[in-house]
């Protein structure tokens, strides 16, 4: 799940909540190279898992690393197959047409 912060521009809080007994969550993505160490979640007293960022305007793939296994965003509006075979979770932030580039007026369809 992402929640954005209408007050804050580009400012992204992503949630996991596909494993509450987890001990450890990692945020990889695009915005951070797929690096499984750059971004640790904090776990929420919910169970859920969160990490906020700040991110420029744009379309942004994600995965959530549970325990050292890579899962999608269930919760996430967009998903997008990756060279792997399985799919990336997908953000928009800021004006989808321009960040999606799409010529079906930016719906964040995948088109792109």
């Amino acid at each position: 799940m992402v929640k954005h912060d209408p007050k804050k521009t580009g400012q992204v809080t992503f949630v996991c909540t596909v494993a509450p007994q987890a001990k450890k969550v990692f945020l990889v993505g695009d915005f951070n190279a797929w690096d499984v160490a750059a971004r640790k979640m904090v776990k929420a007293k919910d169970g859920s898992f969160r990490a906020k960022l700040d991110l420029e305007p744009g379309r942004y793939e994600y995965k959530f690393v549970v325990d050292g296994e890579w899962v999608g965003d269930p919760d996430a509006d967009i998903q997008t197959l990756n060279p792997f075979g399985s799919c990336n979770s997908v953000v928009m932030v800021g004006d989808f047409a321009d960040a999606c580039g799409c010529d079906c007026g930016g719906c964040g369809c995948g088109c792109d």
